[in-house]
């Protein structure tokens, strides 16, 4: 039987009937949107196919309804780098449609018309994996074109995979007086359970909010009753596709938004709106990885990166940041090349001190630099953006250990 995407079409086979939307196939199974808003895929061999209707073409309305613009409501801007919270999915044809204007975004959700004045802009339409240093740096200048302009708050619509990364990287590249917040959902908008309108909401609101930091606003919970507030450089994806995946590290969150009320209650230290003067470091050195030592892994790895042309390295030792004495030697030889080599944990919570045993002090002695207690990734993240402002190795040692954007706590959690 003849049909095409978009045609809604029922699928029986093996004594199961499947009923949907006729959706993309690059594997050559029919795939279909049922009405749950879940895809199948079914081997097309012994199918019987009923065709039930069209593919309904969308009429577009004469006249766009505009945005009115509240003059008592803060001005957002809501940026897009793709991801599925700034999509909508046309449920007759299963296709998913980026979100670029405000008015879309308001009729997407029309909640944030009772909280902003919404204003859409794109930077980027892509998957997070796909992500770059240089979208970072593109986002950042947009970001401070927008706040420069007499923007109230900054909500940026990001894919959950890499957000925390480029969310760190604006936290590093700005200094700003208003919020910036970063925002994704775990489950696209065509699932019943979706988080993109709550995030979205519970986003603006901190948009509009007192709290002046580069932060991301995810679900807290696995219900829809509130999101977390957390530091751009405190935050890491905990699970691959739990709503509530996004949790800090190495501490507390600076607060959480209640979703039913929009009330924010505030836990952390953060900077009001206007205590900081807008600035931009828009340098940045993309030419930086991160190793991960494991138990019996040659220093010739190291040694690699070292030959390969990389500028700085972070390297993930064991508990306190610890490599074998094999590796000693090919960090001495980078800091000589004038290479920094950051060292992080692979342990999530703690701080990095190679002052307890004997590899550790001989690392010390080789060169190595501490990264306290951040992330790997925003170790990496600010080691690029330190690169970015200076290639004076004892420049970068100071400011690697010296706090910019909440990444370096005074003490570490118990």
């Amino acid at each position: 039987m003849d049909y095409k995407e978009g045609d809604r079409i029922r699928v029986e086979k093996g004594g199961t009937a499947y009923e949907g939307v006729v959706m993309p196939s690059v594997t050559g199974h029919i795939v279909l949107k049922m009405v749950s808003g879940y895809n199948v895929g079914i081997e097309p061999d012994g199918t019987e196919i009923t065709f039930l209707e069209p593919k309904k073409e969308i009429q577009k309305p004469e006249k766009q309804g505009k945005v009115t613009k509240n003059k008592g409501l803060k001005n957002v801007v809501f940026i897009s780098t793709g991801g599925t919270i700034a999509s909508k999915i046309d449920y007759r044809s299963g296709a998913v449609s980026s979100q670029c204007s405000a008015d879309d975004i308001v009729r997407t959700i029309p909640e944030l018309d009772d909280i902003a004045n919404i204003r859409g802009r794109v930077v980027a339409n892509i998957l997070s994996e796909n992500m770059t240093p240089q979208i970072w740096t593109e986002l950042a200048r947009a970001v401070y074109e927008e706040i420069d302009n007499g923007a109230d708050g900054i909500v940026i619509a990001h894919g959950t995979d890499t957000m925390m990364y480029s969310a760190a990287a604006l936290a590093f590249m700005l200094d700003t007086p208003v919020p910036v917040v970063f925002v994704g959902s775990q489950r696209s908008a065509d699932r019943p359970s979706s988080d993109n309108v709550m995030n979205a909401i519970c986003a603006t609101k901190v948009a509009v909010s007192d709290i002046a930091e580069v932060c991301t606003v995810m679900h807290e919970s696995s219900s829809d009753d509130r999101c977390g507030i957390h530091y751009a450089t405190r935050v890491r994806k905990m699970h691959t596709s739990r709503r509530d995946a996004f949790q800090s590290i190495n501490s507390r969150p600076i607060g959480f938004v209640d979703y039913a009320t929009g009330q924010i209650t505030t836990e952390s230290e953060y900077t009001a709106r206007g205590e900081t003067e807008l600035a931009l470091r828009d340098k940045i050195e993309p030419e930086c990885a991160i190793v991960k030592f494991t138990p019996g892994a040659r220093p010739e790895i190291l040694g690699n990166y070292i030959d390969a042309g990389y500028k700085g390295i972070v390297i993930e030792g064991t508990g306190l940041g610890h490599v074998s004495t094999d590796w000693v030697p090919e960090i001495k030889r980078a800091t000589q090349a004038n290479i920094p080599i950051v060292i992080a944990s692979q342990c999530l919570h703690g701080r990095v001190c190679d002052r307890v045993y004997d590899t550790g002090t001989d690392m010390l002695k080789a060169g190595a630099i501490e990264a306290e207690d951040m992330l790997s990734e925003v170790a990496l993240v600010k080691l690029m953006c330190v690169l970015g402002q200076t290639s004076d190795l004892s420049e970068v040692r100071k400011l690697m250990q010296e706090k910019m954007a909440n990444e370096i706590a005074d003490c570490s959690l118990g």
